[in-house]
């Protein structure tokens, strides 16, 4: 146990707890619950600090980052793993059994954490959710018990724990399956986003998203790139429009998929190609180094090309802070209720719209006031909110489920954290990956 408080990706907001306990096995981590609970003590949970949902001040913080164990067992197609471990080792590990798990973007972000979200994998649209793919988990509840969940035992914590996320209690290890995916084709491709080019590359990629297979995974990205060195050459200082695909056919078959957007016109760069699922963070092609940052996220039941134009006006170049906004294709396996039900709302979405402000020389206050007049121009055809997808914004938990899921999840908190040691009114988790 320590004072000294580790440090995350996100930075924007402070971490000063009472105690941090650095967990590297799960008694250490049904220990650190039990004494809190005893002491009338908040826990706060922190793997990687991605997620991080605002300021974390007292309490107890678990930090999982040494649980960092990754076992694959190539028969049954599955991977053991602990909590502090990230998409990147997840990976390294099932790549040479030609496997791959179903991660998201980044391989910096703890995969446990993610699917307890719901988790939306780079081939999001061909296998589902991430939590759809959990087996089993591993977690110490409120009255400092370490249970084994699973279909068979404590199905209502299963249920709640996929989708649902860190609220009631914390996951000390998780089994998931993992798909026979060895290669892949995919990449992204960039275009001019001044005048004009914003509107008509969304215009065009929101007709391309109605023609292609469950097979084919994308997104739109839009973002003004600073005038850095360490900023590609072709993108430095521009406003840029991005589609981004990943596509588990062959790489003729993903040629003539992705022909309507290079038909779109010029490039600023091109990146699609056949590559190993080892390389599949390349197309997207997060940052790897920490920084400050405020996101929230809409889910929608769908988008015309008029009202994503006004979302990239309002955000775009004119925006008085810097704003990346990402454009999610879902339906596909996404609509689909998996074998054994779970948390993860609004299957029936068409689109996930996420929206990311560094803070850098920016106020909170600044970037919320802008994000309210954009979901206010969404808000007809607004479903709710992803819970995976706020950064910062932790006094701020509606949405995150429909009002049915809701009333389950609270009654469950209810039953087993009835003292709220995990937080208060059910919502975000008072902890991240």
């Amino acid at each position: 146990m320590t004072t000294t408080a580790p440090s995350g990706f996100q930075t924007g907001f402070a971490i000063r707890p009472d105690l941090v306990v650095e967990a590297a096995r799960a008694e250490d981590v049904r220990t650190a619950v039990a004494d809190a609970a005893a002491r009338g003590l908040p826990v706060h949970v922190h793997a990687t600090g991605h997620g991080q949902p605002g300021a974390v001040e007292g309490g107890v913080l678990i930090s999982t980052r040494r649980m960092d164990s990754v076992e694959i067992d190539p028969v049954r197609r599955t991977a053991r793993i602990g909590a502090g471990v990230t998409w990147g080792q997840v990976i390294e590990a099932a790549v040479p059994y030609g496997l791959a798990p179903l991660n998201g973007s980044s391989p910096s972000v703890g995969a446990v954490s993610y699917t307890l979200g719901g988790g939306l994998p780079v081939l999001a649209r061909e296998f589902g959710y991430a939590a759809d793919h959990v087996h089993a988990l591993d977690v110490v509840t409120a009255d400092g018990v370490l249970r084994h969940v699973s279909p068979a035992d404590e199905p209502d914590l299963f249920w709640a724990l996929r989708g649902g996320g860190h609220r009631l209690g914390v996951v000390t290890a998780m089994e998931i399956g993992l798909v026979a995916v060895a290669r892949l084709y995919g990449g992204s491709i960039a275009f001019h986003g001044d005048g004009t080019g914003a509107a008509e590359v969304a215009g065009r990629y929101l007709e391309w998203t109605r023609t292609v297979p469950d097979t084919l995974t994308s997104s739109l990205a839009a973002i003004r790139y600073p005038d850095l060195p360490q900023v590609p050459e072709p993108l430095r200082g521009r406003y840029v429009i991005s589609v981004r695909v990943a596509y588990t056919g062959g790489a003729a078959e993903g040629e003539r998929l992705v022909a309507p957007l290079r038909a779109i016109g010029p490039a600023l760069a091109d990146s699609l190609r056949e590559m190993t699922y080892a390389d599949s963070h390349t197309v997207h092609s997060d940052p790897p180094f920490p920084h400050a940052y405020y996101g929230d996220s809409v889910v929608l039941d769908g988008l015309d090309g008029d009202l994503a134009a006004r979302v990239l006006e309002l955000t775009g170049p004119k925006a008085p802070m810097m704003t990346v906004v990402q454009l999610n294709h879902l339906g596909g396996a996404l609509a689909a209720r998996p074998a054994v039900d779970n948390a993860v709302p609004y299957r029936e979405a068409g689109f996930l719209l996420r929206l990311l402000s560094p803070l850098d020389g920016t106020d909170v206050a600044s970037v919320r006031a802008l994000y309210a007049e954009v979901t206010g121009l969404l808000a007809p055809g607004t479903l709710g909110r992803s819970l995976g997808f706020s950064f910062g914004g932790g006094d701020r938990t509606e949405g995150f489920h429909d009002a049915r899921t809701q009333k389950r999840l609270a009654g469950l908190v209810s039953r087993h954290d009835p003292a709220s040691l995990f937080g208060g009114s059910y919502g975000i988790s008072p902890g991240g990956r």
